[in-house]
């Protein structure tokens, strides 16, 4: 079992392989071929457990005298032979040698068993099978020939010159089989009720029919059981099999090379397109943002900035007023990835976006796949929208919006402000006392200072005020300036936010079944080449 195929793979490595393609397919890759290749992998440990004997199995239809070439390469009456149906309803078996046949036949189920008395040394191994009629009427005889023809190491299938064409026999047993030409012998049996012209034209014909199936490696046997004609020679076919003693090795590699090729079509032609994944995050990222309410929290940082920058530039007795008004930044509760934020959910606009850019992504990823990995990505992308929600409102939670510094300038004009409100407050108290002076009528106790005709407390009062208007008003668009750039530095943040969720929840996972299918692709071209 641990000898090298005759090529350049062994059967183990070939077997790694398929196990590999197996692990890698498991809970990804929904289809049978799967599922039969678990079957076969499982068959090859338990053959391999069971030694080298070799089991060779005589299939044929009812009345093919498949029985009775049985009956006479076990050189005993081991299975009844019948021409009604039903008629072999259990496999028999005839074990030449002594070499771990009973723990091989308990492994194929097969009861009866006869031991071959004084075997010939060149079958010595040799575990013959006479299996269920394949064409029995009932079900349950049929499916035992389906199943140990899985099993077997050989097959040998019997015809006769009355239906060795039937289209059954071809469509459902030997074309399927034609990976598997080298474990295959055909017999033509009862060959004696033939004229030696007919037997020529009907082997012609049986030949041209296996060629055309692709089992032009397999030889045709021509016997007759009866008179035993060609018996050596089928003998001998079984003979150089057993010697060898690499009929399972050869069965399991053609099985593993059919299962391969099973699985080969859901491998793709090329390269899959994970990259063109990539070509679509920008995308992605932008819907998510959307639907993350990015803009929302770029707003309230705008109007957060111009109402902290208004507050520090304008007039310093107004100030109070920014207290009725709530911070539009606070309201959102940020800056606590542990808390859900009062950010608005998405609408409908928003979730169709997302919903439309995961298309885009997973169909971008899927390019050039079978249809059974576009499944998978369907269904991973359907996994990653689940909590996709919760996952942004967390990272833009979380998320820095950048520096909260009082930029300088607002810094002196905020000075400034409150040195001409002091101008202001000198004037109006110094006109205040001189009410109180004319009141007490003392008004021409002090001189009263003017500038060019005004009085001075009279200038510094409405200069202070007019003044800090102007300071106000002209502070005003560099106050918002301010507050896009800050806006602006807080989308920067936010969209990268939002971009690491988009690729550790989306893409990723997109890229890894991607790669899942490169790597079991690889897989199942090692295990058939």
């Amino acid at each position: 079992m641990r000898r090298r195929d005759r090529d350049a793979l062994p059967l183990t490595d070939r077997l790694a392989a398929l196990r590999e393609a197996v692990e890698v397919a498991e809970g990804r890759l929904d289809v049978p071929d799967v599922a039969r290749a678990r079957t076969l992998l499982a068959k090859a440990r338990a053959r391999e457990a069971l030694g080298d004997a070799t089991v060779v199995a005589l299939a044929g239809a009812t009345g093919s005298g498949k029985s009775t070439l049985f009956n006479a390469l076990s050189g005993a009456e081991v299975s009844t032979p019948g021409v009604r149906r039903p008629t072999t309803g259990v496999a028999h078996a005839s074990v030449w040698g002594e070499a771990g046949a009973d723990r091989l036949l308990d492994w194929l189920e097969v009861p009866r068993r006869h031991r071959v008395a004084d075997a010939e040394p060149a079958l010595d191994g040799l575990v013959l099978l006479d299996l269920p009629d394949h064409d029995s009427v009932r079900l349950e005889h049929r499916l035992e020939v389906d199943r140990l023809v899985e099993l077997v190491d050989v097959l040998v299938w019997v015809l006769d010159p009355q239906k060795y064409a039937d289209a059954a026999v071809h469509g459902r047993y030997l074309a399927p089989m034609a990976g598997h030409a080298g474990v295959l012998v055909v017999v033509l049996n009862q060959i004696d009720r033939l004229d030696e012209q007919a037997a020529a034209a009907c082997l012609a014909d049986l030949r041209r029919l296996l060629d055309g199936e692709g089992l032009a490696g397999t030889p045709i046997v021509a016997t007759s059981a009866r008179t035993g004609a060609g018996l050596m020679e089928l003998r001998g076919e079984l003979g150089r099999r057993v010697s060898a003693r690499r009929a399972a090795t050869e069965r399991l590699t053609a099985d593993v090379r059919a299962t391969a090729e099973a699985l080969s079509a859901h491998c793709p032609d090329g390269d899959p397109g994970a990259g063109s994944a990539r070509a679509a995050e920008a995308e992605l990222t932008g819907a998510l943002a959307g639907a993350a309410g990015v803009p929302v929290v770029t707003a309230a940082v705008e109007r957060s900035a111009v109402r902290e920058g208004t507050a520090r530039t304008g007039w310093p007795l107004l100030r109070w007023v920014r207290k009725l008004r709530p911070d539009p930044l606070e309201r959102l509760h940020l800056g606590d990835e542990r808390a859900r934020s009062s950010l608005p959910t998405a609408g409908a606009v928003q979730q169709a976006g997302m919903t439309a850019a995961l298309r885009q992504v997973r169909t971008a990823a899927g390019e050039g796949l079978p249809q059974g990995w576009r499944d998978e990505l369907r269904r991973t992308a359907d996994e990653a929208g689940s909590g996709l929600a919760d996952e942004l409102d967390r990272a833009v939670t979380g998320a820095d919006l950048g520096p909260t510094r009082v930029p300088l300038w607002q810094r002196a004009v905020g000075g400034l402000q409150w040195a001409l409100l002091a101008c202001a407050l000198v004037g109006a108290l110094w006109l205040l006392g001189l009410v109180v002076l004319g009141w007490l009528q003392l008004d021409d106790v002090l001189p009263l200072p003017e500038v060019e005709g005004i009085p001075l407390p009279t200038l510094l009062l409405v200069l202070g005020l007019l003044a800090g208007a102007l300071l106000a008003v002209l502070a005003r668009p560099f106050v918002r300036a301010g507050a896009r750039r800050r806006r602006r530095r807080a989308e920067q943040r936010l969209t990268a936010r939002v971009a690491e969720v988009a690729r550790s929840s989306v893409l990723a996972p997109l890229e890894g079944t991607v790669e899942d299918a490169r790597v079991f692709c690889a897989a199942v071209r090692r295990a058939g080449s």
